[in-house]
């Protein structure tokens, strides 16, 4: 899998407004905090909040905030809102791809490789993050004896 600047970005914007929720952070605020550019951040919360991830507040105590509490909101839902699904082959879905002779079994590798993303990234909330207390079998994964190395 690979998560672009953009999802990048995404996840540190709400990573900041899930420290500061409820209260608004503004967009030099978070870009400040997280050494991103500030027009590219705007664009990320704009796809934030036409996904109804953050809400946005005009005027001079303006800002953004997260549109529910920390511990609702998972880091794949703020991937899906600015990248997509979060497994595509092709740009297709996984169970959308068809194949004959000795791949023809494909389509199930590939749904289990989203499932297995999504065990991960839409069973891990913003707050979870922050807190640093991961679930279990996240954690666990994060001790197998290659997690941490290249390949």
């Amino acid at each position: 899998m690979q998560i672009s600047a953009r999802g990048d970005y995404a996840v540190r914007a709400a990573l900041s407004l899930a420290t500061a929720y409820p209260s608004l952070l503004s967009t030099q605020a978070i870009a400040s905090e997280q050494d991103m550019p500030r027009k590219f951040l705007e664009a990320v919360l704009a796809d934030l909040r036409r996904a109804g991830v953050v809400r946005a507040q005009r005027g001079a105590e303006g800002g953004y905030t997260l549109a529910r509490p920390p511990r609702e909101v998972t880091v794949g839902a703020i991937l899906r809102a600015v990248e997509g699904p979060l497994a595509g082959v092709r740009g297709l879905r996984p169970e959308e791809t068809r194949y004959e002779g000795s791949a023809e079994n494909l389509p199930r590798l590939w749904v289990a490789v989203r499932a297995a993303v999504r065990q991960v990234l839409d069973e891990v909330s913003l707050a979870e993050v922050v807190s640093g207390r991961l679930p279990t079998h996240v954690r666990r994964l994060t001790t197998l004896p290659d997690a941490w190395e290249p390949r």
